[in-house]
């Protein structure tokens, strides 16, 4: 399951799969077959004026707004103007001070948190120590059922050691868990609204008391969440722009993209790949393309069945024909994706991504030599079963041509189709898993580490879906974890992605850019995956 302040183009060597574009503008270029027209930018145009409501397209009801349980795009995108964490991740994809001022490491295994003062919850009550403590421990507690718990799992004690200052001490270094503190793992809420909530929290009749830019106004279950802007916001350049943003959840992507053509949503994030063409030249708004760290990919689930044999799982990814793939599942805008991390999750030591990545071989496209390895594996014939959905368009897309591709090979793939709902529980349900093989998703980076991606394939982890476990990529895990100087962990990083492509727990399938429609009226949001943290309503406003 993750850019901030600058309207140049960010560099291309930060800008995920779309190498295409040249970094002084828009190109029209061709690699692998694939054409693009497109420029990467991390935000849209600055607004000019103000707003007094925005109506905004989420694909998806947010099953909760619980900080803790946020583990997917429709709540993500909602908390992010709500809810806040210690650090930020900027439209840019850098990590900055947010409700800390600063962090210290005066030893491997201790990160010291100075509170920035004045801050207040949207209940008027102003944010401690206290609160900064109860809000972390929380994602520990066994029975909140945090899907950020395994961030914490180096984490020893965290205490009150001063009015604005809280300390976390660790039973082994683990960088990562800084980084994460830009991200749900260190989201702050009110301990006393906590309390108050009690089993409520996080939903439409416990609601959330955040620090954000925005405050929950309502949630109408089925129908609508509405924010409104909250006056006593503390970052004055982040001051909302509009006073009230609607949110709607469409599911059908037609029915969304008609929403867009019509007016009645001003904007979206995760335009519908189907419907990219239509909205770039309907000239009711226009599609910005964003930074984003995500690679469209087949995460298996079973490792105990079809799949279990990795001779099944190469035989698949080379019966894969990534280039008609990314034409008919997104558009013709992305590439072939080469690892399971994207390249614009290798924003940490941007000036080594082409080195990277210029090191692993294309995908190989090779249906004799699959079929092959699936009579090696004596796999003919055998189940295979794929979820499928109409969550996105994308994903039956994929789902069929993944069909296609193993019945090319001699493996019997069936798909299996269940519910928008159905197939996000998948993500953070374990028994929703059973009986399955593979899954479609896109696996992202919250910050600039590509670290954190490879950390969801560590033994144990929430985010590990098909339990993959191996004492050698684990090793190699927490070597690059207890390293502070990014550049050698970027190396140590690059190891890790070698262990993943040879035994593909994850078959990488596509990486695309980022995508957000803006209707005529409006203007200033980011354009980036960034928005899942980054408070990207506030600077959405007028567009003339």
């Amino acid at each position: 399951m993750r850019m901030r302040r600058t309207a140049v183009l960010i560099a291309c060597t930060t800008a995920l799969a779309v190498a295409a574009t040249a970094c002084s503008g828009a190109n029209t270029s061709q690699r692998k077959g694939i054409v693009t027209d497109y420029q990467v930018t991390p935000t849209s145009p600055p607004a000019k004026g103000g707003l007094d409501s925005v109506t905004w397209s989420l694909y998806a009801e947010p099953y909760t707004l619980d900080y803790a349980l946020a583990y997917d795009y429709p709540p993500n995108t909602v908390l992010a103007n709500v809810c806040e964490q210690l650090m930020r991740v900027t439209p840019d994809h850098r990590i900055e001070p947010g409700l800390a001022v600063k962090y210290d490491r005066p030893d491997p295994r201790t990160l010291v948190y100075t509170l920035r003062p004045g801050v207040r919850f949207h209940d008027g009550t102003t944010m401690t120590a206290d609160d900064v403590v109860a809000s972390l421990k929380r994602q520990m507690e066994p029975a909140v059922g945090s899907a950020w718990a395994s961030a914490f799992k180096n984490v020893e004690t965290i205490e009150k050691t001063g009015p604005l200052e809280v300390t976390l001490r660790l039973s082994r270094p683990d960088v990562l868990l800084h980084e994460m503190m830009a991200a749900s793992p260190g989201t702050i809420e009110s301990a006393a609204y906590l309390k108050k909530a009690g089993k409520d929290y996080g939903t439409a009749k416990g609601g959330v008391n955040c620090t954000g830019p925005f405050a929950l106004d309502e949630w109408s279950r089925g129908d609508s969440v509405t924010l409104k802007a909250f006056p006593g916001y503390w970052d004055r350049s982040l001051a909302p722009k509009t006073k009230s943003v609607r949110f709607t959840f469409i599911e059908d992507p037609a029915a969304r993209a008609n929403a867009f053509l019509s007016g009645t949503a001003d904007g979206g994030y995760m335009v519908p790949s189907s419907a990219l063409a239509q909205l770039r030249d309907s000239g009711k708004g226009k599609v910005y393309f964003g930074p984003n760290t995500t690679t469209a990919g087949l995460a298996v689930l079973d490792l105990k069945g079809t799949l279990g044999d990795v001779r099944v799982r190469r035989a698949l990814s080379m019966a894969l024909d990534r280039k008609e793939i990314v034409k008919a599942a997104a558009g013709g805008v992305g590439t072939p994706a080469k690892a399971p991390a994207a390249r614009g999750a290798w924003a940490l030591v941007p000036d080594r991504t082409d080195k990277y990545f210029d090191a692993l071989p294309e995908p190989e496209y090779d249906i004799a030599a699959a079929k092959k390895l699936v009579r090696e594996a004596g796999a003919e014939g055998r189940k295979v079963t794929l979820v499928t959905s109409t969550l996105a368009p994308e994903i039956s897309v994929v789902a069929n041509a993944v069909q296609g591709a193993g019945r090319q090979i001699g493996l019997d793939v069936r798909l299996k189709s269940v519910s928008p709902d159905a197939y996000s529980s998948i993500f953070v349900d374990p028994s929703a898993r059973a009986g399955l093989d593979l899954v479609i998703t896109n696996g992202y980076d919250n910050t600039p580490d590509p670290l954190e991606f490879y950390q969801l394939l560590r033994t144990g982890d929430f985010g590990n879906y098909g339990n993959y476990s191996n004492p050698e990529f684990d090793a190699a895990f927490d070597r690059a974890n207890a390293e502070p100087d990014p550049g050698k962990r970027a190396d140590l990083t690059a190891e890790l992605q070698r262990i993943a492509l040879r035994d593909l727990p994850s078959i990488p399938v596509y990486e695309a850019p980022y995508s957000v429609f803006l209707g005529n009226r409006v203007t200033g949001a980011p354009t980036g995956i960034a928005q899942l943290y980054y408070p990207w309503a506030a600077s959405i406003g007028a567009a003339k």
